[in-house]
């Protein structure tokens, strides 16, 4: 397993632009899948981007596509969510995760390792 910690989180207007980065230990990080997942009050916790160990293919949900980017350094053993044109319902605990040789599928049950949270509030 790896240990995940999370930053970059904050408060911030609507249209405006966050990074989040996830730096994980180790020196396997890159035979993991990597996923941000994110969580608001009241709702179930849903993947909002995920990042291929093998081809670094990408999968968004539908509501962000086109506003947020997943990307990778294997170098840093570290992920990053690039977050633009945030809106209100984009306010929630965003927790990155990781899945050793995880499926290009990203399938939650996949993800063995969290981390703790890093907080995203937008205001309208």
């Amino acid at each position: 397993q790896v240990q995940l910690v999370e930053s970059g989180g904050g408060l911030v207007q609507a249209g405006g632009s966050l990074r989040l980065s996830c730096a994980a230990s180790g020196r396997t990080f890159s035979t993991y899948s990597m996923g941000w997942f994110r969580q608001a009050p009241g709702k179930e916790r849903e993947l909002v981007a995920g990042i291929s160990w093998s081809d670094r293919s990408t999968y968004y949900e539908d509501s962000v596509k086109g506003r947020f980017t997943i990307s990778r350094d294997n170098a840093k053993n570290t992920v990053y969510l690039q977050m633009n044109s945030l809106k209100p319902e984009d306010t929630a605990v965003y927790y990155c995760a990781a899945a050793r040789y995880g499926r290009s599928t990203f399938p939650s049950r996949d993800f063995g390792s969290w981390g703790q949270g890093t907080q995203v509030t937008v205001s309208s």
